[in-house]
């Protein structure tokens, strides 16, 4: 079983003939499931739509989308239908069954709202604002994936949850993946970007132990942070390996598989 997590450069770029040929080769033996990202382009429709996004940073240094009511009703448009439905007439069209879904169809993920987040200003002082429509992943529902897996289709999902209160709510892709990945005790989570992998000291690595992944979270800069997070969360939930990798490469899923690009971050 794979967890194959999709970045939005890889989108915006369009879906290259490798990539997609290796996903159907690799589809063909092994269950496999796509999360992807997408946040350029709902920052870009949403700021077509008028409506200005802000970001922000929290103590740990990662930064992320603040998601207040309108602007959690763009991403679920951009992320469930331009995005979704887009990666998935693509797969389609090289004879892949997919099967487009967001993280509320049938519960899929449900997540706790954040009522409260703990922010850096500009100043670099700590404040308190409001939580928005962010949430933590708290359950993976795996019958209904488990459902579309043994029937033979190969499920895309886009990273919006159900709130408590069943509110649509934003949640980051990366751990979206890794929750994922964790619930059906994947075999691996790869995490597709547009770098090679982890770079320390202005090098490429190609391994790194779980323990050093976690010591290198408020190091590793913005965007890499989170997947190395997302990478930490699916290993100690199960997941045997977590890749991250490059997906302008020739078969970059087979290669990041077979360690010949990449991170490969293990527990031990």
């Amino acid at each position: 079983m794979i967890v194959l997590k999709i970045g939005g450069d890889l989108y915006k770029r369009g879906l290259n003939v490798s990539l997609v040929n290796d996903i159907k080769s690799i589809f063909l033996r092994e269950k496999m499931i796509i999360v992807h990202g997408g946040g350029d382009e709902v920052t870009a429709v949403a700021e077509k739509l008028g409506k200005k996004q802000v970001f922000i940073t929290s103590p740990s240094g990662i930064k992320s989308r603040y998601t207040d009511k309108e602007t959690v009703e763009i991403y679920t448009m951009v992320m469930a239908g331009r995005i979704n439905k887009a990666i998935v007439q693509h797969l389609l069209g090289h004879d892949l069954p997919a099967v487009g879904l967001a993280g509320i169809d049938g519960c899929l993920l449900r997540a706790k709202r954040k009522k409260k987040l703990l922010i850096i200003d500009k100043r670099g002082r700590k404040r308190i604002i409001e939580g928005g429509y962010t949430g933590k992943i708290t359950k993976v529902n795996t019958n209904i994936l488990t459902s579309l897996l043994e029937a033979g289709y190969l499920p895309v999902i886009a990273p919006i949850a159900l709130g408590e209160e069943n509110e649509l709510l934003n949640v980051d892709s990366d751990r979206a993946a890794a929750n994922i990945a964790g619930a059906l005790k994947a075999d691996s989570v790869v995490f597709l970007t547009d770098v090679q992998g982890v770079m320390i000291n202005g090098k490429y690595v190609k391994n790194i132990p779980m323990r050093r992944a976690e010591d290198l979270l408020h190091t590793i800069g913005p965007g890499m942070d989170k997947k190395m997070l997302a990478s930490v969360e699916a290993l100690k939930s199960g997941v045997k390996e977590a890749i991250i990798s490059s997906g302008f490469v020739d078969t970059p899923v087979s290669n990041a598989l077979n360690h010949k690009i990449g991170t490969v971050i293990t527990v031990e």
